[in-house]
């Protein structure tokens, strides 16, 4: 009787710890996964072949598609960052999945707001393109189309109203030249889902990474930028 007792807790013993090595395969698994999804994927986009800026349907896709890359791509990768290995299973906390679209939409915004306003002063002053409007209908088109990708309301109409304030303060002759991602990697600071004494710690180290992020931004964008004098 005390020999099958033993062999029962061997075996319910191995059991557990197969287990335990199956929900930690598992782990990892939906780790990678969530790694490809936030960080492979989007890469993918930096290293194909690009393409060119000819008009301003092309100028569109390029701020709405770098304005994602950007947004996603820092997002994800400063909250990995402080949270470790727990990232994956973090979202299946619906209060921090929650967090994560609501920061993800509201540095989205503004970071279209920083690339449209750059792309449109670029092209004033170097006498590319004058009608400065373009920035308005090519920001609005964009804010339609991600309300039908869930979008909420309020977030859309606080990002009109803070893209018109900003708007008709734009000295498009040299706005440009001067620190025109600063508000989308300061929202990047203040949206992400993270203590606020660890944030305080962070602040110079999060905003200067986007900010690295957005340089090689522009110097993508002059490449690309065959635009015929209007």
């Amino acid at each position: 009787m005390l020999q099958k007792q033993k062999i029962n807790k061997l075996v319910l013993k191995y059991l557990f710890l197969i287990l335990r090595v199956m929900i930690k395969k598992k782990e990892i698994q939906e780790y990678l996964d969530a790694l490809k999804e936030y960080f492979v994927t989007p890469l993918k986009g930096i290293f194909k072949r690009e393409d060119k800026i000819k008009n301003p349907d092309d100028l569109k896709k390029f701020i709405q598609q770098k304005s994602a890359l950007v947004s996603q791509h820092t997002l994800y990768g400063y909250v990995k960052t402080r949270i470790g290995t727990r990232f994956v299973m973090m979202f299946n906390d619906e209060q921090f999945a929650k967090s994560i679209d609501i920061a993800k939409w509201n540095i989205y915004m503004v970071s279209l707001q920083d690339l449209s306003f750059f792309c449109l002063s670029y092209l004033y002053a170097h006498n590319l393109y004058k009608d400065t409007d373009l920035a308005k209908s090519i920001y609005f088109e964009i804010l339609s189309e991600e309300k039908k990708n869930g979008l909420e309301e309020e977030v859309y109409q606080k990002a009109i109203s803070q893209f018109e304030e900003r708007f008709s303060k734009i000295s498009w002759t040299s706005h440009y030249q001067s620190d025109c991602f600063l508000e989308s990697s300061q929202a990047l600071h203040y949206w992400a889902p993270i203590a606020d004494e660890l944030k305080k710690l962070d602040k110079a180290i999060v905003i200067n990474s986007m900010h690295l992020k957005w340089e090689n931004l522009k110097k993508d964008f002059v490449k690309l930028l065959i635009f015929a004098k209007i």
